[in-house]
């Protein structure tokens, strides 16, 4: 969904849509949000407090889903999607173990897999308390940024919801230009860490067939 179709939705059903928008595209619509907040359309706190609870909620559904459901065909598909076997999973786990803070950061931030990485944190059964720290640490610096930046643009061109639907146009490509520079990082972050993942996983088999 376009950033303009999403802003119009927003403008439209305001607090009704905001919701059920955040589940589908959560750091698009926090942008246009918190752009929105400048101009007094949305509570600031309702949205970050928003954006907290759906970002470490979802994340506790899909780590219940690896821990109790790891078997099951949506978790295997969810490992598929990520290219991760059953070989892997001792690979994660030590990342999990050695550094569960930049494992969480690098997870959360790469497009396409942050679902399945949270996935694979249950099946390893991370300790829950460290998963929701490093998790809420995430979602507040993810969110919160997307926030600030769009609450910047928000004052910057507009002043008044009059002003910014008058430099939508405005809006919408710095909004474009942020999303996709969001999206580049969160890309090179899925590299990155599958990259790693691999690495750790050829040498779990390596020790494993040593054995």
């Amino acid at each position: 969904m376009s950033v303009h179709a999403l802003t119009d939705l927003i403008l439209q059903y305001r607090y009704w849509i905001l919701i059920p928008l955040s589940l589908i595209e959560g750091p698009v619509v926090a942008f246009v949000a918190g752009t929105l907040a400048s101009v007094g359309y949305f509570s600031i706190y309702f949205l970050v407090a928003l954006f907290f609870i759906r970002d470490v909620g979802l994340d506790g559904v899909y780590y219940a889903i690896g821990q109790f459901g790891g078997r099951t065909a949506f978790a295997r598909q969810m490992l598929t999607k990520i290219g991760v076997t059953n070989d892997h999973l001792d690979g994660v786990r030590v990342l999990w173990e050695k550094r569960p803070g930049w494992t969480m950061l690098i997870g959360k931030l790469s497009y396409g897999i942050a679902s399945a990485f949270i996935v694979v944190a249950g099946m390893v059964k991370m300790p829950l308390s460290k998963f929701f720290a490093y998790g809420s640490l995430v979602a507040i610096l993810q969110y919160g940024t997307l926030l600030l930046l769009g609450y910047f643009v928000g004052v910057s061109v507009g002043g008044s919801i009059t002003k910014i639907i008058d430099n939508v146009q405005y809006v919408i490509a710095f909004a474009a230009i942020a999303i996709t520079a969001y999206y580049l990082l969160t890309l090179r972050m899925r590299t990155k860490f599958l990259k790693k993942e691999k690495e750790l996983g050829e040498e779990s088999a390596e020790g494993g067939s040593q054995v």
